[in-house]
């Protein structure tokens, strides 16, 4: 036994140097680049694809079965002039024992110089559609094809497993893909793509490395990008995992508007395919100064996936970030946007994202609540906040020049006329109607955006300043769909009183529309006028109601079609640096022709109430029902007030009492032939100067100037008649002098 095991042995032994030899002659004796036209035909036969070998073919057999291809392409039968990948070099080795037992065992695979070119036709047909199938003339040459076999005939075995991959390494130096669709015009490539792996087995890490540059042409864009960590695989579980990922690069382009942006993400991911779920754990993302962390979760991958997880923000000069990657904001106050930070959950899809549980610190301001983009093709914004403070005086750009300049040349007209108006002496002409308009006429409204924008807004604040007015419990309510933005609400408390607006603003129009309801009640005027940087010319509580439209696309435009209604009544004010009182004894004391004797007593008149009405037609304003409460005189006007230039025409009748001092000027006594009598006053001027614009009107006073002498001849008659006639032929006379 001993003897026929050692023949045994020997005789495996002389099989498999046979064996052996056979496989170095075949090696060394057979040359595959003989048989390049039957290689190519085989191509076409089977695969269904052209190959062309411009280059060698080197092979080996045993151990290893090799194969390296040299200046190779391939085409599809459907366009064979037409390669859609081509390469330098191709090398790859298989050991063939384990070919037996389904594994497959390689060394090195390396790949050189790949060129994969893919194109969508103007019909929406891509090139790659065609890899594999035959070509049109040979299908339609074909004989019919045989019935298929019976499917008893071969029973799949369900129970087998999948291929079992071990591969020492993985390269691929200087490839590039192209892909151009002609439909739209897009193209995109990766060029200059370099991958290098370790050794890939099933279920185990394998390090590998990306470099590529990325590029767009709709819009122009280049990316550099670096990809490493290790890639772990089970295809029985359907389980891959890219441990360790971290990516990082530099991207530029028009989007971009020139400038640079370094980004960096790195963290764990994992797909489960075969649960359908997808997450990417310790998450950190950077692009220059941004800076966030979170994590990332996906499921039902294989319908329509939805997206949770958290996001942190970390805090960053948002207007320097925004700057950096070619999206400057526009002027804003120093510091504007300076600290910037979020905390969210969010949730998602493919078309939408929502941040919940929000909380956002802007500057000095605090946020909570939801902010979600329903539909990014549609930029449908949805706005849920509530804030502690917020000053939006900050974040509006600065005046134009040209604004600036218009603004100057109003203020230094109002100084010119208000250097004249001495309100207390009444002796100065009345100043000139005003007519430099402080208006700008730089473009107000970003229409386009607003066509654009699908806006639904619900934000509160416990302070919002806007136009330097510091609005306590502030409610803001908006929405914006097709160019049409509706201001539901606006309102608040303001400087102890309480104001509300509504209305909206329509850009489908070649000119914009505002249309502007508003309701202020008991607001004290005088701090409205101080917050604008105006020197009040009167004190009071204004409650006012007001419906106005006005059309344009600028601040002037808008005052030359305002039109609408406006009912006003300020309550226990102060005309300031305005003696109406003194004013009036100087026409009192001109009836009587006397002299005033004593200074000025003050400089202002309070009064109960001033009330009326407005009619605004193209930026003018009538108020036809003046009407001012004043101790010991009524007051009643008549006038406009033009809001293009902010200047004021009024004629103004007072109806007094006299002086009731303690102490009355001699000059300005009221006896019986003033009852009933009403002074005329005319205000013109810049509004700034409220009543100091007044003065007596003496083209009115000599009409007054009669009636007082027809009231004293009448009180002589009364003396003289006495008891002695009737009472009727005493009226019948007075009334003859005071026609």
């Amino acid at each position: 036994m001993k003897a026929f095991g050692k023949i045994l042995g020997l005789v495996l032994l002389g099989l498999l140097l046979i064996i052996v030899a056979l496989g170095f002659a075949l090696s060394h004796l057979f040359d595959p680049n003989d048989y390049k036209d039957e290689i190519r035909q085989i191509a076409r036969d089977k695969a269904h694809i052209e190959l062309t070998l411009n280059g060698d073919i080197g092979w080996s057999l045993f151990p290893w079965l090799g194969l390296e291809l040299h200046d190779a392409s391939v085409a599809t039968l459907a366009a064979p002039n037409k390669p859609f990948a081509d390469l330098q070099m191709i090398g790859l080795s298989v050991r063939v024992l384990p070919l037996l037992r389904k594994e497959v065992q390689m060394s090195d695979v390396r790949v050189e110089g790949l060129n994969l070119r893919l194109t969508r036709d103007k019909a929406g047909h891509g090139n790659w559609q065609d890899i594999g199938q035959p070509a049109p003339a040979t299908a339609s040459a074909e004989t019919p094809a045989q019935p298929a076999a019976p499917a008893s005939s071969a029973k799949p075995d369900t129970a087998s497993q999948p291929i079992k991959l071990d591969i020492d390494s993985l390269t691929v130096n200087n490839a590039r893909v192209e892909y151009n669709d002609e439909q739209n015009g897009k193209q995109f490539s990766a060029e200059s793509i370099q991958l290098s792996t370790g050794p890939i087995h099933e279920a185990t890490s394998t390090p590998v490395k990306l470099t590529a540059f990325l590029g767009t042409n709709q819009p122009v864009m280049r990316v550099k990008t670096e990809v490493d960590g290790k890639l772990r695989f089970d295809r029985v579980l359907k389980r891959y995992q890219f441990e360790d990922m971290r990516i990082t690069g530099e991207a530029s382009g028009e989007p971009l508007q020139g400038k640079t942006v370094t980004y960096a993400a790195q963290g764990q991911i994992l797909v489960d395919l075969a649960a359908n779920v997808a997450e990417w754990s310790s998450l950190k993302i950077s692009a220059n100064q941004l800076r966030a962390l979170g994590e990332l979760k996906a499921h039902s991958l294989d319908t329509t996936a939805q997206i949770s997880g958290g996001l942190s923000i970390a805090q960053l000069d948002l207007a320097k970030f925004l700057d950096s990657i070619g999206h400057p904001l526009p002027p804003m106050a120093p510091g504007s946007l300076s600290k910037v930070e979020m905390v969210s959950r969010l949730s998602g899809t493919p078309t939408s994202v929502t941040f919940d549980e929000l909380n956002l610190k802007v500057d000095d301001s605090t946020f909570s609540g939801r902010i979600a983009v329903e539909d990014f093709a549609k930029q449908a914004l949805r706005i849920q906040l509530k804030g502690d403070t917020f000053d939006a005086d900050r974040y509006l750009p600065p005046k134009t020049a040209e604004a600036t300049s218009a603004t100057a040349a109003r203020q230094a007209e109002v100084q010119s006329s208000e250097a004249g108006a001495l309100a207390a002496s009444g002796d100065t002409p009345l100043p000139a109607a005003p007519t430099k308009s402080g208006w700008s006429t730089a473009k107000l409204i970003p229409v386009t955006r607003l066509k654009a924008l699908d806006l639904t807004a619900d934000i509160s604040f416990g302070q919002l300043t806007i136009s330097k007015l510091p609005i306590q419990n502030a409610a803001l309510k908006a929405n914006s769909q097709g160019g049409l933005l509706t201001l539901e609400t606006l309102r608040g408390d303001l400087y102890k009183g309480h104001f509300a607006a509504n209305g909206s603003l329509d850009v489908r129009p070649m000119l914009p529309l505002v249309n502007l309801q508003t309701r202020i009640n008991n607001v004290p005027v005088e701090k409205i006028l101080q917050s604008q940087g105006q020197k009040p010319p009167i004190n009071g509580l204004l409650t006012l109601d007001s419906n106005v439209t006005g059309s344009g696309n600028s601040q002037n435009a808008l005052i030359e079609s305002l039109n609408g209604t406006a009912n006003f009544v300020l309550n226990d004010g102060v005309l300031l640096n305005a003696n109406l009182e003194q004013q009036l004894c100087q026409g009192i004391a001109t009836l009587n022709r006397k002299t005033l004797s004593g200074a000025p007593r003050g400089k202002d008149t309070p009064f109960k109430a001033l009330k009326g009405s407005l009619v605004f037609h193209n930026g003018v304003a009538s108020n036809p029902d003046l009407i001012v409460s004043i101790p010991g005189m009524s007051v009643k006007g008549d006038g406009d007030i033009d809001l293009r230039v902010l200047g004021m025409d009024y004629r103004i009748g007072i109806t007094v009492e006299g002086d009731k001092s303690a102490m009355p000027d001699p000059a300005c006594q009221v006896g019986k032939n003033f009852v009933g009598v009403e002074l005329p006053l005319r205000c013109r001027g810049p509004l700034e100067l409220g009543a100091k614009a007044c003065r007596l009107d003496k083209e009115g006073l000599g009409k007054v100037a009669a009636k007082v002498a027809g009231n004293k001849i009448s009180e002589k008659l009364e003396e003289k008649l006495g008891d002695k006639v009737s009472p009727e032929l005493k009226e019948a006379l007075k009334g003859l002098f005071k026609r």
